[in-house]
């Protein structure tokens, strides 16, 4: 790769998920000698915000996209005022859309038709832009970047279990020169389902560092360490992450007993239902939602189980992250964790039912004997993949 190249970043936000903190594992892992790098976010909000590399330069914010993130009411008011009318009637349309479109994934494919109104070209050239998510940043590199000699997409997660529509996706693929995704199970999905650019999809794991997990899970713990079970699960509090099931299960392990405390580390739009659910079956002192946390590690290095409750994933971030930390793990059956985890070797693999999740938690906590093998197993694991940078410098040469 001759000269330094110039990157564009495109993302919704940097909340906090997997595909945010493996964009700032990414942004933290360049060589700022051999590129210059431009990061667009949509909204800038996130726990991740402050750990945006000093080399990176964030660029402002597109100012009417908020109104997408607000009342029709409010947007309606303040595009008017600002003599938008197109934006205004555009904002109508989208509420028409959210009303009638249930499915999360596939109502943001419809909305970018209304919603990159609000969103201005960018006409800074650049060697390649890369929308890092799924969705409106891929579409944003599409449609909005004018003068970019490569343009790249990724894919985060399990497409079809995604639910998306993929003649909605297949005029955007087609532009892009590659799309990447995170797993081998991944790259296969999606040339089953768009095998006429099989050519141009590509792996690349997600960046980790086991020495910065491990220092940062060294900051002090909120978790009181007591004679109970600590289990500990990390995610989005969504449908996907399968959480229902956490509490169900940990139901089961109350009723025979078992002196266990569960804290579930993160926040989303699940948190009222699963309240509700968590004093119905009374055990608000028992089963813990934490909220967001900008370090989760002290969490995971206390555990004496990692319990991971997903549905789907791409690539599952929080699994090689309680590896890293050695912690004995039970994970539902979801298609990739196989890529991850082999089971009775450094994990269970359980099934995507309260019942099965009990089982292997119940398991782990009868037998520390299996718990100490995979303990064992795991500390002989190489799971840095911080190399996997250079295959960007590859796609982008």
């Amino acid at each position: 790769m001759s000269g330094k190249k110039k990157l564009l970043f495109v993302m919704n936000s940097l909340v906090c998920g997997g595909a945010e903190k493996s964009l700032i594992s990414l942004l933290q892992s360049i060589d700022y000698s051999r590129c210059d790098v431009d990061l667009l976010l949509f909204k800038h909000e996130g726990l991740f915000m402050n750990k945006i590399p000093d080399q990176v330069r964030l660029l402002d914010a597109p100012p009417r996209y908020k109104y997408f993130d607000m009342s029709i009411k409010k947007a309606l008011k303040n595009c008017l005022a600002e003599g938008k009318p197109g934006l205004a009637i555009a904002r109508v349309r989208a509420g028409f859309l959210f009303k009638k479109e249930s499915h999360p994934a596939r109502r943001e494919q419809l909305l970018w038709k209304y919603s990159s109104k609000s969103l201005p070209q960018l006409s800074v050239e650049y060697d390649a832009a890369i929308g890092y998510m799924e969705n409106s940043p891929i579409r944003y590199v599409v449609d909005k970047v004018v003068k970019a000699r490569k343009k790249i997409g990724f894919i985060h997660n399990d497409y079809d279990k995604l639910g998306m529509n993929p003649e909605l996706d297949d005029k955007y693929f087609s532009q892009l020169d590659c799309i990447a995704t995170v797993s081998e199970e991944c790259v296969q999905i999606l040339k089953d389902r768009f095998p006429a650019y099989k050519e141009k999809i590509a792996l690349m794991h997600n960046i980790v560092s086991p020495s910065a997990i491990t220092e940062m899970s060294s900051d002090e713990s909120p978790i009181q360490k007591r004679e109970q079970t600590t289990i500990v699960s990390v995610g989005r509090l969504n449908y996907q992450k399968g959480f229902s099931m956490a509490v169900e299960a940990c139901e089961l392990l109350v009723r025979e007993r078992y002196d266990i405390r569960w804290y579930i580390v993160g926040e989303g739009e699940e948190r009222g239902s699963l309240e509700r659910l968590i004093r119905e079956k009374g055990l608000q002192d028992i089963l813990i939602l934490t909220g967001l946390r900008e370090n989760p590690y002290p969490y995971i290095k206390q555990c004496d189980i990692y319990v991971q409750t997903s549905l789907f994933e791409g690539r599952c971030l929080t699994i090689t992250e309680a590896k890293i930390l050695h912690k004995p793990i039970v994970s539902t059956d979801f298609e990739v964790i196989y890529d991850q985890l082999t089971d009775g070797h450094n994990g269970l693999i359980v099934g995507r039912d309260a019942h099965s999740i009990y089982s292997g938690v119940k398991k782990l906590i009868d037998n520390e004997g299996l718990r100490e093998r995979f303990i064992g197993n795991l500390e002989h694991e190489e799971l840095g993949t911080e190399d996997e940078v250079h295959k960007l410098y590859q796609w982008i040469s």
